[in-house]
């Protein structure tokens, strides 16, 4: 099952790379310090902006390249993946690889994705036979079972559904599934004032994308599009209610479900999407269910004739001709994100087979980009990490002993895997043909769909990830206690064999620390070892840990970006990502000062090791972002802006005051009963 629209059930932050995990010894030379003075604003006191103190320089004088909504060190790496698929993917097209092979259909796919000629010529032709569907629909039956065959082929509907591990019995599989149907970000984008002008741009954006199609009264239907959706968009949960984990688990057996919403065949939307026989499902937001069901009975047929038209066009933009792609990046690239330039169709064509055999390619790409030593030195630094959120969690004066020897219980089964999977996914049955783009995509999407159903009743496939090798991003699964970290992330910038460890493990250990602190944040911490939701704090420990998460929720939503004055980040939305970030450094500090085994680091270039350390760890964060998009991602991101990951962090850690003389008066100042310490 697939739905671009399924919120994921890991908690994914942008972290962790590769760090020597050792001490140099006293026999070798201070090694460089790893600190990229180029970057630095002299003119910004580190005690009032850390953030801007070591990156100011770097923001002033670089330029957000044309085809980016944001700019930073995670985006140089997403650049160097990028352009490593592309030698992967090129070197398949041209190949001579036998028909049915996976270099073949990974050369086909992106053949079929490169050859614009063709893709400008057949124009709409390839949404024919889907729009004469619609066209055909006669009533609300037909309308559900339609949705049901488009879902399995990517197109979101109405509601998504997808299968994972059973938050509550984590030894099986289970359907999840909620609210979608929007096209605009969020909800609020439907109700917000401040949105009026872009909900403006959307429906003129769906007109014209109408009018491409050759739909009739583009502008009447694209009005009804704007109505349904907003409709739809009244019932939908928050993103803060949203990532409550026990607010979206609601098991439902398959009669309790059509119950809940009676207006949907279910029995024919699951079919069509391979699902025959289903006796439960996890509703996360059933409310919304309800409410979408009433939207079927009671909005004329046509509204929703015209919605399903415009869902069809919105999916397919980007593989149809020019005037489509050029639209649909008018509209969300430039007037959501802020970003001028379409980026190049090589750049999106290695994307798209990225996406559709991700595992293809990522095996080329470990082949030709992982060193084989680097995966056991990542091994050692994650081991390092763990000890040392062992003996934090060993010494908190706030954990009673009972929910302490459990906490102790969970860190211990934490599984982490590095770099690349140890079983490569088959890609066996995913037909691929090279001039057949829009359906290249669809079969790409039908097979992911039906590798997901056939989980159904089967053993948890431990071996399984959800991000590719030349991914740049890290996670922590909760269902499965396990913290993941792909090759792509494991490299330069963030990782300098040739600089000092302080650097290292403020940059990356602090980044690895976070995604075991994911573990324990305010969601992660309702799991146990096994991957099973349950409760096993005693209440006065739960209520101690609110309490400090709280006060993390009061300073972050008082921070203002200062190129957006007036509009702040939503400390509630971002509280499981902030308490990753203030457990991720602070543990990696602890591990930073266990590896000097009690020694001093050397001094470096005038630097102390705790301060190379905050420093390494301000670098990582160092991000540009255009208006447009920093405004989207306060509305919608549950990472905190980068100067906040840096400044909102270090503010709260004992060590940082006291490497920088930070004192009271200082912008960086916070009296030590203030400053929050949960791990």
């Amino acid at each position: 099952m697939t739905s671009t629209s399924r919120p994921r059930l890991a908690a994914i932050a942008l972290a962790a790379v590769l760090a020597s995990p050792t001490a140099r010894g006293d026999d070798l030379a201070p090694p460089r310090s790893g600190v990229d003075r180029s970057g630095v604003d002299d003119s910004v006191r580190a005690q009032d902006d850390f953030f801007r103190h070591v990156n100011g320089g770097w923001i002033r004088k670089t330029e957000i390249p044309a085809d980016k909504s944001r700019w930073g060190t995670f985006d140089q790496l997403i650049e160097e993946s990028d352009a490593a698929i592309r030698a992967i993917v090129e070197e398949a097209e041209h190949s001579d690889a036998p028909a049915g092979s996976e270099a073949r259909k990974v050369g086909d796919l992106y053949k079929s994705f490169m050859d614009e000629a063709r893709v400008d010529e057949l124009g709409i032709k390839p949404l024919a036979d889907d729009l004469a569907a619609v066209d055909a629909l006669t009533d609300a039956k037909g309308l559900i079972a339609l949705l049901g065959t488009l879902q399995r082929q990517g197109v979101g509907g109405v509601f998504w559904a997808g299968v994972d591990v059973d938050a509550k019995k984590s030894d099986q599989y289970v359907v999840y599934m909620g609210q979608s149907g929007i096209s605009l970000p969020d909800e609020s984008y439907y109700r917000d004032p401040k949105y009026q002008e872009i909900r403006e741009a959307f429906v003129a954006h769906v007109e014209r994308m109408l009018a491409l199609a050759g739909v009739a009264e583009p502008k009447a239907a694209a009005a009804k599009v704007m109505e349904l959706e907003t409709a739809i968009a009244k019932h939908h949960w928050d993103r803060v209610k949203r990532r409550d984990r026990t607010l979206t688990y609601n098991k439902k057996t398959f009669a309790e479900l059509e119950t809940l919403a009676p207006a949907v065949d279910w029995k024919a939307w699951f079919a069509n999407q391979g699902v025959k026989e289903l006796e439960e499902v996890v509703v996360s937001q059933p409310d919304f269910l309800a409410a979408a069901s009433r939207l079927i009975e009671d909005v004329p047929l046509e509204d929703w004739r015209a919605w399903l038209r415009w869902k069809l066009i919105h999916a397919a933009a980007d593989y149809l001709s020019k005037p489509f792609v050029d639209e649909d990046f008018a509209f969300f690239g430039r007037t959501l994100s802020g970003t001028p330039e379409l980026p190049a169709r090589w750049k999106r064509g290695a994307k798209l087979v990225s996406s559709a055999m991700g595992e293809a390619v990522g095996k080329l790409y470990v082949e030709k980009h992982f060193p084989p030593a680097a995966k056991d030195r990542m091994k050692e630094l994650v081991e390092n990490l763990v000890a040392a959120y062992r003996e934090s969690i060993g010494s908190l004066d706030w954990m009673s002993p009972e929910t302490r020897a459990k906490a102790l219980e969970k860190l211990a089964k934490f599984t982490p895997k590095i770099a690349y999977p140890d079983v490569w996914r088959d890609y066996s049955k995913l037909q691929i043909q090279p001039d057949d783009l829009l359906g290249n995509v669809r079969r790409a999407d039908a097979f992911e769909n039906d590798r997901q159903v056939a989980k159904l009743g089967k053993p948890i496939d431990r071996n399984e990830w959800e991000m590719t090798p030349q991914t740049v991003n890290a996670y922590y699964n909760p269902n499965q206690n396990e913290i993941v970290f792909p090759a792509a992330i494991l490299q330069p910038p963030f990782f300098d064999a040739t600089a000092d460890d302080a650097v290292n493990y403020g940059a990356i250990g602090a980044v690895i620390g976070h995604e075991i602190g994911h573990g324990f944040d305010d969601q992660g911490s309702k799991s146990d070892g096994d991957g099973n939701m349950t409760d096993w704090w005693t209440e006065a420990d739960r209520k101690e840990f609110d309490a400090r998460a709280g006060k993390l929720i009061e300073q972050y939503g008082g921070f203002e970006p200062k190129q957006l004055p007036g509009q702040k980040v939503d400390g509630a939305l971002t509280i499981g990502e902030n308490i990753g970030d203030l457990g991720g450094l602070s543990i990696a500090y602890k591990a930073y000062r266990r590896s000097l085994d009690g020694k001093e680091a050397p001094v470096i270039d005038g630097l102390t090791g705790d301060q190379r350390f905050f420093l390494g760890w301000a670098q990582a964060w160092r991000t540009k972002f255009r208006d447009a998009e920093l405004s989207r991602r306060l509305a919608t991101d549950p990472h905190s802006p980068a100067e906040f990951r840096c400044n909102g962090v270090v503010r709260n850690i004992p060590a940082f005051h006291e490497a920088f003389h930070v004192k009271e008066g200082d912008g960086l100042w916070l009296a030590p009963e203030d400053c929050v310490r949960i791990w």
